[in-house]
């Protein structure tokens, strides 16, 4: 299985093992993993702050980067749900409509890929610890990646996963809104820093990097102890 990896702007600027992780995970499953060296950002963050024509700059560039892709796979339940709404953004575009379709067919966030296409629960990894797992909004809400992160951490041996209350709620993070409602922001990733507490918990778990970078900076402000880890850590320690 011929699979492209799609690193996203947080791994490749602050998060680089996660990148790491996830194409020696891929290459331990069997996949034929190659990394387009034109990939670029998925546009996010310019469309969500209404610069549409520059976010398309972007997208047809990530378009065209992966044309030869039998498969895209990336860290990020986020960036991946961005990629699937390429065929809303380009519905009756005469030049890009239609491969924007095919494009977002082949992207898959890693857990939703290893779960779903290749029929994996069981990667035989081993990582001691309590850990409670932090759904992320885009990842859940706009891609419908629920489970397959829990799926898979039940069985890590040695891991003992706990449910994070209010599970549901945000952490505040959302790009920009941090940034356009600070004050908002914080009190959501407050609350969400008192659940991870109540938990437990040794570690923090999630498949988004900016929403750990948003918990974990919370509650390291707070004096809490709890460690910030992406998914793919855990899964590729063996």
């Amino acid at each position: 299985m011929k699979v492209s990896l799609f690193s996203t702007c947080l791994s490749d600027i602050l998060f680089a093992d996660v990148a790491k992780n996830t194409l020696e995970i891929l290459e331990r499953v069997g996949c034929d993993v190659d990394y387009p060296m034109e990939q670029t950002c998925c546009g996010q963050p310019a469309y969500n702050s209404g610069y549409l024509e520059e976010a398309k700059a972007a997208m047809k560039q990530m378009m065209k980067a992966f044309r030869h892709s039998e498969y895209v796979v990336g860290p990020s339940g986020s960036c991946v749900s961005m990629l699937k709404e390429y065929p809303h953004i380009f519905a009756g575009d005469p030049e890009w409509e239609e491969e924007a379709k095919v494009f977002a067919a082949k992207c898959y966030e890693i857990t939703e890929f290893l779960v779903d296409v290749m029929g994996i629960t069981d990667l035989g990894s081993t990582f001691k610890g309590r850990v409670t797992f932090h759904s992320s909004c885009h990842m859940k809400r706009l891609l419908g990646v629920k489970e397959q992160p829990k799926i898979l951490l039940r069985n890590v041996k040695g891991v003992e996963l706990v449910d994070l209350p209010w599970e549901e709620d945000c952490c505040g993070f959302g790009g920009t809104f941090a940034v356009k409602n600070p004050v908002i922001s914080q009190e959501m990733v407050s609350e969400k820093s008192r659940h991870v507490a109540e938990t437990k918990a040794e570690y923090l778990v999630g498949a988004d990097m900016g929403c750990l970078m948003n918990i974990g900076g919370r509650m390291e402000r707070e004096g809490k102890k709890v460690k910030i880890i992406h998914i793919t850590e855990i899964l590729n320690t063996h």
